[in-house]
This record gives structure tokens, C-alpha cells and sequence, in this order.
């Protein structure tokens, strides 16, 4: 088993691919793991490749330590969920409190086929981009959940499974902020214009912060901490 290495959960989105650097700068070898569950936004997995070739390209001392990636085919995931991130449907707040984008167990299987995978691999840790401060309100996505599925795959493979949550405290502008600790303007430049959040799957509106429709929840989130740290940018010195 190798101890200094991670597999990331990795989805072409701006959190996923924050984590991605993250764990970059930490790991000796990084793995990445997608999925493919018959998403909405389907063009999150077309951007990921793109994201893979810019780091190897824009980041040499990362390049050596990024290994391989698999898009693991979950379907029936998108064919038990009524969601609007499987249908076309609308995003709205259901009767539940939760909003209609809510996938349920989607988070427990990525990690438990990443563990699946990380064991094959001699892989000890999982690296997601979860986030509890600024999200839509997904359960899935909090602290306690993860660290208790951890313990349940640990035990379910005799083995220790770690899952690292870099963003589980940090909000959309402290991801930004974040980015640009981790990559400076280069990666700032390359999540802006590779990553995509957006539900809907529009890639046609640029915006300052990327692209997308501009009004669905991930988009509102990503301009929100955009704005919020872009706003608070000190000019550099002439």
C-alpha cells in the first residue's frame, strides 16, 4: 500500500478540481476517479480531460505526480433518481427542504466505488470536493456523514480508508482564494475557463467567473464567491 498517495474524486467541476491541486501539492502520485450517471450537465465530463492536459501542461512539478484517471459508469444511479440533475426538470425547493438537484446516496457510492478502486490500487486516501458551508443543503455532503462512511468502508475493506474533505469549512470565496494559494493566476485562468458547475450544462455565456446560465444554483454560488473575492483583490504594486 502506498501511503502518500490519493485518489480524487475527480468531476470537472471547480471544487473537484481545487482539490485536484490540492492534493497535488501534497501527494507523491494522485489517481482520479469520475463518474458517469447519466448526469445532466453530461459536459462536466468532456471538460475533465481538458482540466487533466492544462495541469500536466501549465504545471510541470504536478505533471510527474498525476496518474491515472477512470470514468466508472454508474447508469441505474440516474435511472432511480427524479431529480433535476437526471431529468429535465425544474430546479426548485421540494416538500423535503432539499432542492430537486439532490441525488440521493450519490456521494455514498462515489466514495464506496472509489474505495473499491483506491484498494486495487493500493490507495489509503480518498480526496473529495464537499463542502458544508456554502452548499445547497445536501446531506451527503456534510462532515459527520463522510467520516462515518470512511469508518463503514474501512471496516467493510480491513483496511483504513481515509476520505480528506480540503473544502468541508471554506466557502465559494475562500475556494477562490484558495485556488490562487495553490496555483496563483494559472490555475485561477485555468478553473475559470476549463471547470464547469453549471446544472443546466450551458457552455456558450462566459462570465468572469466561467461559464454557464448564470442563474441556476451552482452558477449563482460560483458568481457569489467569485465577486466576494475577486472584489477584495488588492492591486498589485507598479
Amino acid at each position: 500500500m502506498t501511503e502518500n498517495a490519493a485518489l480524487v474524486l475527480f468531476s470537472g467541476g471547480q471544487d473537484s478540481t481545487v482539490c485536484l491541486a490540492w492534493a497535488l501539492a501534497r501527494y507523491e502520485r494522485v489517481e482520479t476517479v469520475g463518474f458517469d450517471y447519466g448526469q445532466r450537465h453530461h459536459v462536466e465530463l468532456q471538460a475533465r480531460t481538458k482540466i487533466l492536459d492544462r495541469l500536466r501542461q501549465d504545471f510541470p512539478d504536478w505533471a510527474g505526480r498525476l496518474g491515472p484517471d477512470r470514468v466508472l459508469k454508474l447508469p441505474a444511479l440516474g435511472e432511480i433518481s427524479e431529480t433535476a440533475l437526471t431529468r429535465d426538470k425544474e430546479i426548485e425547493v421540494g416538500k423535503t427542504g432539499l432542492p430537486s438537484t439532490f441525488v440521493p446516496g450519490r456521494n455514498l457510492l462515489f466514495f464506496t466505488y472509489a474505495a473499491a478502486l483506491a484498494w486495487r490500487r493500493g490507495i489509503s486516501t480518498l480526496v473529495g470536493g464537499m463542502c458544508e458551508t456554502d452548499y445547497s443543503g445536501y446531506p451527503d455532503c456534510r462532515n459527520e456523514t463522510l467520516q462515518t462512511l470512511a469508518r463503514a468502508i474501512s471496516l467493510g475493506v480491513d483496511r483504513h480508508i481515509s476520505i480528506e474533505t480540503p473544502l468541508m469549512y471554506v466557502d465559494k470565496a475562500g475556494t477562490w482564494a484558495m485556488t490562487q494559494e495553490l496555483g496563483g493566476a494559472a490555475l485561477v485562468d485555468l478553473v475559470t475557463e476549463e471547470t464547469h458547475t453549471c446544472y443546466v450544462g450551458i457552455r456558450t455565456r462566459r462570465h468572469p467567473w466561467g461559464y454557464g446560465c448564470g442563474h441556476c444554483p451552482a452558477c449563482a454560488l460560483r458568481a457569489k464567491g467569485w465577486h466576494a473575492w475577486h472584489d477584495n483583490q488588492k492591486p498589485l504594486a507598479t
